[in-house]
């Protein structure tokens, strides 16, 4: 079980920090929690309303952008989550999985690579807990023009 503080400190040793959380883009919400599970909607790319990160890998963008750009979605994801746990990590159980999507060309094929830029970040951060199953595909357009989309799944304790 990791404590928020160490959460917290973890994200400052990787040099980042918690974004704030990112307001629905249209007519959803930015998570739901359903029994012990809590579903975390897609997530883009940009911190703290900053639009960052917005092209297609294989053709606007390389792949350590692509990289960076989960990275960003990642940070927002574990910002809801925070949001949706009032900030008690204890409460976290596990991330359960995330779903990737890389606006990407037909020739670019290295979408698993760009997601492990989510799931590395993830894992470094929550350890144990941040294992977690996966998908990562190919997109011809995100929304905005966004590199990358993850969305999340984590079991909570009551």
């Amino acid at each position: 079980m990791i404590s928020t503080q160490e959460i917290y400190t973890r994200i400052e040793k990787l040099g980042f920090t918690l974004p704030k959380v990112a307001p629905p883009a249209a007519n959803y919400v930015p998570y739901v929690l359903s029994g012990h599970q809590l579903f975390i909607s897609g997530q883009l790319p940009f911190l703290n309303g900053e639009q960052s990160h917005i092209g297609r890998l294989g053709d606007t963008m390389t792949l350590e952008s692509g990289i960076e750009a989960a990275q960003f979605c990642a940070l927002n994801i574990l910002a809801q989550l925070d949001a949706a746990i009032g900030g008690d990590w204890k409460r976290l159980v596990r991330c359960v999985k995330l779903g990737g999507f890389v606006n990407s060309t037909p020739q670019f094929t290295a979408q698993p690579a760009v997601i492990n830029g989510a799931s590395d970040l993830i894992g470094e951060i929550l350890g144990e807990a941040g294992r977690h199953a996966r998908f990562a595909v190919s997109a011809a357009s995100l929304p905005f023009g966004a590199a990358v989309e993850i969305d999340a799944i984590f079991e909570i304790k009551p």
